[in-house]
């Protein structure tokens, strides 16, 4: 199975913490956070149940998606990169999305080299949190 995610485990942290020093290693690396979705308040109030932390981060780097649409105009049918916060045993677990497996159904060889430029910056986020 191809790995489509860039992890990182954040032991002994709660998700209110981890979700702050995510946000600071993003815009370090030119990211902004466009969307956030609060997946544990949305099931308790759409499905009345319960579960652990679980936080979606909408990102984008400006300069590189202005860049990826000018190549690919249906690109966006793919962005923002996701990030999610997941509060797992002993911590949170901080998921990116690997822009080079996401963009895989894309035959465009400029692309992919703007998805590994992009993956190498999440990467470098993920590592500074």
């Amino acid at each position: 199975m191809t790995n489509y995610t860039i992890n990182r485990m954040i032991s002994g942290a709660g998700i209110d913490d981890v979700d702050a020093r995510t946000r600071e290693a993003l815009a370090n690396q030119g990211f902004g956070v466009l969307t956030e979705i609060d997946v544990k308040a949305t099931m308790k109030k759409k499905l009345d149940v319960e579960m652990p932390d679980y936080r979606i981060l909408g990102a984008c780097n400006p300069k590189m998606a202005h860049q990826a649409i000018g190549m690919e105009p249906r690109v966006g049918a793919m962005l923002p990169c996701n990030v999610i916060l997941r509060e797992v045993e002993g911590g949170v677990e901080v998921s990116a999305i690997d822009p080079v497996a996401s963009m895989q159904a894309i035959e465009n060889t400029d692309l992919t080299m703007v998805a590994g430029q992009v993956r190498d910056l999440l990467a470098k986020a993920l590592e500074a949190i």
